[in-house]
């Protein structure tokens, strides 16, 4: 019984696990980061932010979901200058999460999602999901949460900027844990902004990320404080609604053979 209602991966025995595994649900790997979030949230926004998603999306997904344990480190060395920021080298985050998705592969899951929450993972994530595609015989696939919930988070907003520590990230945590978050220290502030390029990776045309240290005193780029418990909510629905049709998608999404066009024989001992 408990194989068909736990959308928690690590809360099955192995025995419920390879019952599972014959229904096939879509494996979610959350990822985030241990990083400076202003001075008004605490390190974890983007662990506790995606795996919360993540935790309710398969939650309400009635046995087509289940999440692993997530990645609470990620690519930081940007925000290292801020107290309690945890790096992790992109070839290393690379390696340990494509051994988790392999392993997920090995056990006969074919549809694999990672859902990141750090701006900053996600080409380590794209990579990821292409290589475990490529790699096994599994389908993997990857998202950050944050573009499920931008339209209708734009209805709502009352600042033009979403990017770190600002108004969605704050709204969305205080609708979720009000109690961890000291708006009365929540702030505003910006980066570098050229024609080109930003200090933040905001400019849609060329991408460059600085030392935080160098453009903010705050740690924080967006406006924290016009963030409410309410628009969290909007958020946060939003989010889940978006991930539920993009499970539903992938789960169907079809796993078709490979075929081999070549006419002669091809290298087959070559290992990429």
């Amino acid at each position: 019984m408990a194989a068909a209602t736990e959308y928690r991966y690590n809360r099955l025995t192995w025995a419920e696990l390879d019952e599972a595994i014959g229904r096939q649900p879509v494996v979610i790997l959350p990822t985030g980061s241990t990083e400076q979030h202003g001075r008004h949230l605490p390190l974890d926004v983007d662990l506790f932010l995606a795996e919360s998603v993540c935790l309710e999306t398969a939650k309400r997904a009635n046995g087509k979901a289940l999440v692993l344990p997530p990645i609470g480190y990620g690519l930081n060395l940007h925000h290292i200058d801020f107290p309690g920021t945890i790096h992790i080298e992109p070839e290393v985050f690379i390696a340990f999460c494509l051994n988790i998705t392999k392993s997920v592969a090995y056990h006969g899951f074919e549809k694999i999602f990672l859902v990141n929450g750090h701006g900053s993972n996600q080409p380590l994530i794209d990579l990821i999901a292409r290589r475990t595609t490529l790699e096994t015989s599994s389908l993997c696939a990857a998202a950050g949460y944050f573009p499920f919930a931008r339209d209708a988070f734009d209805a709502v907003k009352e600042t033009a900027v979403m990017a770190h520590a600002d108004e969605f990230e704050t709204s969305l945590y205080l609708h979720l844990a009000p109690e961890r978050v000291q708006m009365d220290l929540a702030g505003a502030g910006d980066d570098v902004m050229g024609t080109h390029v930003s200090s933040d990776s905001t400019n849609p045309r060329v991408r460059f990320n600085d030392y935080w240290s160098r453009w903010t005193d705050l740690g924080v780029h967006g406006d924290a404080r016009p963030a409410t418990a309410e628009k969290g909510k909007v958020i946060f629905e939003a989010a889940v609604a978006g991930l539920l049709e993009f499970i539903d998608e992938w789960k169907a999404w079809p796993l078709a053979a490979r075929r081999d066009f070549h006419t002669r024989p091809v290298q087959r001992d070559i290992r990429w």
